[in-house]
């Protein structure tokens, strides 16, 4: 190799990295060419002599320098989307190697512009950024926002946003913070804790936004960069996301089987003597349902149900689904969002709150009607103001739920006490229903 790299001489880690033998690969300066592997001591890197190549190895040992090696070393966090944290602890490196010196100009493969091009024509607006801030301050910035911004003018504007509140998180730190490997109380080393994770997490709450396209939109947006402002919108439901942890206890009573009547028609004879005895002579065993429905409980806010309240529920529907659902804003999927309170006469033995925010509306309601039939009505408790995964709330969210209801007759009722009854009667009620309620009423009138 004309350029070698010796990452057994690395040190000055204090975070229980032991050094050891290590795996030397062959790559190249290409993006996504070289990498380096902590936990099973594998690094990837060009040999080259040319300055890019010295470079890219250059990057790739501040990484063992300073990148956590274990995986209680990195915290666990719903906020934080794994990519962002990867991408956050790019920048990084990057910032600590242009602050001793290193020409991270050189940190660039020509692929960038066409790269921006892609993911701007796709709208990937998660990735774009995040793949922004892995290149920031490197020679790869420009020629990606050039390409980002000849198929999406307005998002370069969001971009800077961006980089602005990063170069504030940054700005007055020096050398010594951005690489401490000192373990704090949390067992997350100082420098990672003090500028990968906070900017991993503006990021991520940036991922989930909707990219903005106006003025009004990119000013709502630079204002959710701010510490301790609210998320953007985000304009989309979260996926919904069921609890499997929930504990269920199974009720006894005759009322929750299916009910057994004498009929004059069936497949097995189990009123043999009523040949004799019945004037129509029903003989045969026939089951029939026993009542039910699908129920949708919005819990957002301090909306609980308690046990007694199911059991209310299921006195006049024995064999009722009953679900309820909550999504905490800005989750990726770790926490779950919905929640079977009762199933078959099934109850769960501790029930769900809520997580602040509704955020899954639409689907769990195409859950529910993927559930039900002609004969089991959907009843859905609600007070009508459907949310984004943001918690905000947005029009064409309203107008999809709004559809729903209307396409398949689902009933609407704002307490768990009017449910008995929107249960026996066939009737969508539209007002008192907030968005949804008003964007029903034109359905209705149309």
């Amino acid at each position: 190799m004309n350029g070698r790299a010796y990452p057994e001489l690395v040190g000055g880690r204090r975070d229980g990295f032991e050094q050891g033998p290590w795996i030397i690969e062959r790559g190249s300066a290409s993006r996504g060419g070289a990498s380096c592997n902590l936990s099973e001591r594998i690094l990837r890197v060009p040999d080259g002599a040319d300055e890019t190549s010295r470079m890219v190895r250059a990057h790739e040992l501040m990484h063992i320098r300073i990148s956590p090696h274990h995986r209680d070393h990195s915290p666990v966090d719903d906020e934080i989307a794994p990519r962002a944290l990867e991408c956050a602890e790019e920048f990084r490196v990057n910032l600590l190697l242009s602050r001793m010196g290193f020409d991270v100009v050189l940190l660039c493969d020509g692929t960038e512009k066409s790269g921006g091009q892609r993911l701007a024509e796709n709208m990937q607006w998660g990735e774009t950024i995040c793949f922004y801030l892995a290149v920031l301050g490197t020679g790869a910035e420009s020629p990606f926002v050039r390409g980002v911004r000849s198929r999406q003018g307005a998002w370069p504007a969001a971009l800077r946003a961006i980089k602005k509140r990063v170069e504030s998180i940054v700005g007055c730190m020096d050398l010594s913070q951005l690489g401490d490997t000192n373990l704090n109380d949390f067992q997350v080393p100082q420098g990672f804790a003090l500028v990968t994770v906070p900017i991993a997490r503006l990021l991520s709450r940036s991922m989930g936004a909707r990219a903005p396209d106006s003025p009004e939109s990119l000013s709502v947006f630079r204002r959710s960069l701010e510490a301790g402002s609210r998320r953007a919108p985000s304009s989309v439901f979260a996926p919904l996301v069921f609890d499997e942890t929930m504990r269920y206890v199974t009720r006894s009573g005759r009322h929750f089987q299916p009910q057994v009547r004498p009929s004059v028609t069936g497949t097995t004879m189990r009123y043999p003597n009523r040949l004799l005895t019945d004037p129509l002579q029903r003989a045969f065993a026939l089951k029939s349902r026993s009542s039910g429905g699908v129920i949708v409980i919005d819990q957002s806010g301090s909306m609980d149900v308690t046990v007694a309240e199911i059991e209310e529920m299921l006195a006049c529907a024995p064999g009722a689904i009953i679900v309820g659902y909550s999504h905490r804003p800005g989750d990726h999927g770790t926490t779950p969002n919905a929640w079977i309170l009762a199933k078959h006469g099934s109850v769960a033995i501790e029930p769900r709150a809520g997580n602040i925010g509704n955020g899954v509306d639409g689907p769990v309601l195409r859950w529910a009607l993927a559930r039900s039939h002609s004969r089991v009505p959907v009843v859905w408790v609600t007070d009508g103001q459907v949310t984004d995964s943001h918690d905000h709330p947005c029009h064409s969210l309203s107008v999809e739920c709004a559809s729903l209801v209307y396409q398949h007759g689902i009933r609407l009722v704002r307490s768990l006490s009017e449910v008995e009854t929107a249960l026996r009667v066939k009737q969508v009620r539209r007002s008192g229903f907030g968005r949804v309620g008003k964007e029903l009423e034109v359905l209705f009138k149309g």
